[in-house]
């Protein structure tokens, strides 16, 4: 097997149960690079509460981390408690499978 050359996340990141956490713009990324899969949610819409802007539509998707074209699983949820507490799920199964 060949070893992994990529650089890691580097500077100061936010971390959730131990692994990066990080968002650019609609998306945020969740997981470790060095395992098989990680979570991406993609904010597809927001909606307005009390003149703030607070995401609705949430495309929730496990990639391989190794080839982001690979699409382990994916849906959506509105709400963006929801589609990260989904996501968490999905990915851990998706570690935990052979």
């Amino acid at each position: 097997m060949e070893k992994d050359t990529r650089p890691l996340v580097s500077g100061s990141h936010l971390e959730y149960l131990g692994k990066p956490l990080v968002r650019e713009g609609n998306t945020i990324c969740y997981g470790d690079m060095t395992e098989k899969c990680i979570l991406v949610l993609e904010i597809i819409s927001y909606k307005e509460v009390n003149g703030k802007q607070l995401p609705k539509n949430i495309l929730i998707q496990v990639i391989d981390s190794k080839d982001p074209n690979k699409i382990i699983k994916q849906g959506s949820k509105e709400g963006l408690h929801d589609a990260f507490t989904l996501g968490l799920v999905w990915l851990d199964m998706a570690l935990k499978a052979n």
